[in-house]
């Protein structure tokens, strides 16, 4: 790889070096006893918690697969969270492919060593670290093993000045080798995983691979998100779903944990990655802005425990009433959602569990992809149905709209009163297709 006075000054502390000099007859000679490396790894070890004990929440961004948007997400994750007064810091842990510099318009910017210590580059109130700022150029190719890697990855996190950090999101590299286990492990504690999807069956295959290795490191995936499900018109603003839709549903349902909701393939996006600006903030006003907000938020409250504040709409934890959607079929709750004559409008009072009012509505004409955005504008908050479709469910929590599937029967008021009572008892879900 190339090299340059930054690049190693900071590096040649990594693992490798250290274990191995190359005499002048080119024979590798060992310069170091035993006790000197147990010593040397005891101080990195020191060194490493001592950073750590500053960083107060560790999250990674994960993926199966490449290409499929984990660093847009990683990008406009940190960002949003700097917009709300947290103290963020990125990592980009993509050894052979730092594209972070890239997406924040920080190509041409090198880093800085003093003191063995590497300063993160501030943009925008976020600290960043990459490789990418350690390179001579752009097209230069990082040719290194996994010793080599896992070196850096510890000075990454051990060398770096990151001060104190609310937040550190480590972008991650696709797959579950080398580096995803690097980092995990030398975080200790990770706060909770991201995982990134598209929509094909190719991508979802590598997705369950991510979980299972969340699971096996003992991670907590916070959920899932579908990238690229469908594209955004840039004239008229429709989504046409080009790829087929619920792959990210699919794979949460399948695998038990948390679907974070859908993304759009939006010409925007790519323009901000490909100029330097940050999409959240240059594009705030647009729907897909707006749908990745609402993740994020999703991703902080799972974390912290506490709601981000710029959403669009608060959350249904905030709000002091709710509204539930029961679908109805002669007056009881129909088994088959897309079956139902009317919906029953209940508000409620989540704090007191009582109900409110109850209003009835006849369903709109059946036609696919209508009640989502028809029950949004009613403002419902929750859906409670016998059984759903799959497909359903990901537009409905592409709307915000939490879904409850498996009741039983009964009338609306019955059946809120137990759902308010944590009685309401739930069956298959017969429309699971």
């Amino acid at each position: 790889m190339a090299e340059r006075s930054t690049q190693e000054t900071f590096i040649s502390s990594s693992e490798e070096e250290h274990e191995t000099k190359q005499t002048k007859d080119g024979n590798a000679s060992t310069h170091q006893t035993p006790n000197d490396r147990h010593q040397r790894q005891l101080e990195q070890e020191r060194k490493l918690q001592e950073r750590l004990k500053h960083i107060r929440y560790r999250l990674v961004v994960l993926s199966g697969k490449g290409g499929v948007g984990k660093s847009t997400v990683a990008v406009n994750l940190a960002v949003s969270l700097v917009l709300e007064g947290w103290k963020v810091g990125l990592l980009d842990a993509d050894i052979h492919g730092p594209s972070i510099p890239t997406m924040l318009g920080l190509e041409a910017t090198t880093g800085h060593v003093e003191g063995g210590e590497l300063y993160p580059v501030e943009v925008q109130g976020l600290k960043v670290v990459s490789l990418g700022f350690l390179l001579r150029s752009q097209q230069d190719a990082v040719i290194w093993r996994g010793p080599l890697k896992a070196g850096i990855l510890r000075q990454f996190l051990s060398d770096v000045a990151w001060g104190e950090l609310d937040f550190l999101i480590v972008d991650s590299p696709p797959g579950t080798g080398d580096e995803p286990l690097s980092i995990c492990q030398l975080l200790g504690k990770v706060d909770g995983a991201v995982i990134v999807t598209t929509p094909q069956k190719i991508a979802g295959i590598d997705v369950r691979k991510c979980v299972t290795f969340c699971r096996q490191l003992g991670v907590r995936v916070l959920g899932v998100i579908e990238n690229m499900s469908g594209f955004v018109c840039g004239h008229c603003g429709k989504i046409t779903p080009i790829f087929q839709t619920g792959g990210g549903l699919r794979i949460a349902t399948d695998m038990n944990v948390p679907f974070l909701g859908s993304i759009p393939i939006d010409p925007k996006i790519v323009e901000a990655c490909d100029t330097g600006e940050v999409f959240v903030t240059n594009y705030a006003s647009s729907e897909t802005a707006k749908k990745m907000h609402e993740i994020i938020a999703k991703i902080v409250s799972k974390v912290t425990g506490r709601p981000i504040t710029k959403t669009n709409s608060p959350s249904p934890e905030e709000k002091k009433t709710m509204k539930i959607a029961i679908p109805l079929a002669s007056g009881q709750l129909s088994p088959h959602f897309g079956h139902c004559e009317h919906f029953a409008l209940v508000d409620v009072d989540p704090e007191k569990r009582s109900i409110i009012k109850r209003e009835d509505v006849d369903a709109p004409p059946h036609q696919p992809g209508l009640l989502p955005p028809w029950l949004s504008q009613k403002k419902v908050d929750i859906i409670i149905a016998g059984g759903m479709g799959r497909r359903a469910l990901g537009l409905f929590a592409e709307h915000g709209i939490q879904v409850v599937v498996g009741a039983k029967g009964g009338t609306p008021e019955e059946i809120v009163e137990d759902y308010l009572n944590g009685k309401l008892e739930l069956g298959q879900n017969i429309c699971d297709h």
